[in-house]
């Protein structure tokens, strides 16, 4: 058995029938939304081989699943970075168990620096393309054609559009822009900003793109939203820390708590 039979057995036997609509990745200062899930089942990571362990503040490492208005979601509390382990697959097994539970969409959340102006700490945005900064791939030595994943509709426009919807239904102001994936954990030079302003990047951060790229290659539709937790390095005085991501992230908490919940209420709507 593959570790994603391994977790669908974990799974299965804690929700029974149970399926999923939607995959949820919660990044930093953002897993209280899974309070507002209601929850079928919670299982830590440790509990589902394969799953990596979160390493990072305010990752709470557990798969909470249930539904949020008539949507079934599974809700990922946390993520691990290529940082930590040096492997851009690192989520290859979330993913796919996310494919092989049922779900026919995935949502990721993260935390990242803005390069613009007017969308400050606290910010929300829609990522509508990104840039691979890093050189490499989660897909490197998969096997077969289906690893020449076609990503010019990387970010799927029907659920972007939809969230744009519960945006402006929410009074939630939604900034969007291109995001560039670093690998960290430093944070950039103001050079390196610069360059990547020159490239097309609105914000930069160091996650979120493996399991972009992960999600198509299963051919999962997907939207990404982020928190904006800090002007990008050269922008402001203000010293770049992962305690001010922690900070600022709680300021747009609710902004998308409210953007996600809108979005899965209409989504398990009926037709």
């Amino acid at each position: 058995m593959s570790q994603v039979d391994d977790c669908l057995a974990v799974i299965h036997k804690a929700v029974g029938d149970f399926v999923p609509q939607v995959g949820m990745v919660l990044g930093s200062g953002l897993g209280t939304f899974a309070d507002q899930v209601d929850a079928v089942a919670s299982i830590g990571f440790d509990d589902l081989p394969g799953f990596p362990q979160a390493g990072v503040g305010g990752h709470a490492g557990r798969l909470v699943l249930g539904r949020v208005g008539g949507t079934g979601v599974a809700v990922l509390q946390g993520r691990a970075h290529y940082y930590e382990h040096g492997k851009a697959d690192v989520m290859a097994v979330v993913i796919q168990t996310f494919k092989a539970m049922g779900c026919e969409a995935l949502i990721l959340t993260n935390a990242a620096g803005s390069m613009v102006a007017d969308a400050g700490p606290g910010s929300v945005m829609l990522i509508t393309d990104h840039i691979n900064m890093t050189g490499v791939s989660p897909l490197f030595g998969a096997q077969g054609n289906s690893r020449f994943v076609d990503m010019t509709q990387a970010y799927n426009q029907n659920m972007n559009d939809a969230m744009r919807k519960a945006a402006l239904a929410n009074n939630v102001k939604l900034h969007e822009g291109v995001y560039a994936w670093m690998c960290g954990p430093h944070f950039e030079t103001p050079a390196e900003i610069r360059a990547l302003k020159v490239l097309g990047a609105q914000a930069v951060g160091m996650s979120t793109v493996p399991e972009v790229i992960l999600a198509r290659h299963q051919g999962l539709p997907l939207c990404a939203l982020y928190i904006v937790t800090n002007y990008a390095s050269g922008m402001s005085p203000t010293p770049l820390s992962h305690e001010q991501t922690m900070e600022y992230a709680k300021m747009a908490t609710d902004g998308v708590e409210r953007l996600l919940n809108a979005f899965l209420h209409a989504y398990g709507a009926p037709l």
